[in-house]
Order: C-alpha cells, then structure tokens, then sequence
C-alpha cells in the first residue's frame, strides 16, 4: 500500500543508499506517492559524481533517479527560512552543517517530511524527519 497524504525530501544519504543497491531503501520508496530531493542535495550528489573514477556510469544513475522525482528549489523565500533556522540553532549551540541548514529550510518551505540517516537534523525545530 503506498503512503499519501505527505510530502517527502529525501537526504543526500537516502539517495546514496539507492544508488548503492539498498533494496530497504528502494522497497521504501515504492511505497511512497511523491517524493523530492532539493537543489542542494542535487549539488551534493554532484560532488560526489565528480570525485569518483567512473563519472559517466553515476551521472547515469542520477539522471534516472531525477525522472522518478522533482527537484525542490531555494528562493527568496527558502533564504530567509536558512537565517532562521541557522539563528535558531547558533542559540541553542547545535549547529549543523550549512548544506543540513538549507536543506532543512526546504523541507519547512515545502511541509516535507525529510528522509535521512542523520541525527542532528532533530535539533531543528518544527522540522518533520524520518530516519530511515
């Protein structure tokens, strides 16, 4: 039975896991409706590609996996969101890694629900996170 009713952002690491042949994380998002990554998760998974020896065979592994989701861009409004968040974890002296703050300021944009494997993203407030 597929999930409805929510939007998910996937991490960095969860489409990683994908690409490295993890069927729980594959079985995972068949049962999903819709799902997303951001345009800086897009720019991490192309760090990566550009570091690694076979770069032709990973960039085709992204370009299918952009054809079974959206991208979620940052504007204007996504910045003022990353000051907030970013502000708000200098006060509680948590700070994330500036990537996890824009991420996080898309998933609260958009009401995503963010899919990962890290902790810290906990520390951000109203944020809804699934560890998978």
């Amino acid at each position: 039975m597929k999930t409805t009713g929510s939007n998910y952002l996937l991490d960095t690491n969860i489409v990683i896991e994908v690409f490295s042949g993890n069927r729980d994380i594959a079985d995972k998002l068949h049962q999903l409706d819709t799902f997303f990554i951001s345009a800086t998760i897009l720019g991490e998974l192309h760090v990566g590609i550009n570091r690694v020896v076979n770069r032709t065979k990973h960039l085709k592994k992204l370009i299918n996996f952009l054809t079974l989701c959206d991208v979620a861009l940052v504007d204007t409004r996504t910045s003022e969101i990353f000051g907030e968040v970013s502000a708000q974890l200098y006060k509680k002296g948590k700070p994330i890694p500036s990537n996890d703050v824009w991420i996080s300021a898309t998933a609260l944009q958009y009401d995503f629900t963010l899919v990962t494997r890290d902790k810290h993203f906990s520390e951000v407030e109203k944020l809804k996170v699934e560890m998978w």
